[in-house]
């Protein structure tokens, strides 16, 4: 049973640097593509960072150059480093899995908000 649950969500200012990780029991990282998304007041839900079963990635054009998504097989967590934060990057960020090949994301963590202030 695949289970997600984030971590390491908080308020920093503009410039400044925040690290979450995504605790993800349940899954292989060889057989699941892993995700970061987020959510804004009154926005809908947008992938922020992709990692794909093979080790790929892909970033959504406001965060290239400034996030990184990473795995960690022998602790079993995807982490998305966040650097240069902005206002705009204030929301609830969401880890999510999918098997290989899967249309979609179906599996969800809680989430974890972010707080950039100017």
């Amino acid at each position: 049973q695949v289970h997600l649950v984030e971590s390491g969500g908080g308020s920093v200012s503009a410039g400044e640097s925040l690290r979450l990780s995504c605790a993800a029991s349940g899954v292989n990282f060889g057989l699941f593509d892993m995700g970061w998304f987020r959510q804004a007041p009154g926005k809908d839900r947008e992938v922020v960072a992709r990692m794909f079963w093979t080790g790929g990635t892909d970033y959504a054009d406001a965060v290239k150059g400034r996030f990184t998504i990473s795995r960690d097989s022998a602790k079993n967590t995807v982490a998305l480093e966040m650097n240069a934060l902005k206002p705009e990057d204030t929301a609830v960020y969401y880890c999510a899995a999918r098997p290989r090949f899967g249309a979609q994301f179906d599996y969800w963590g809680p989430g974890t908000q972010v707080t950039v202030s100017s």
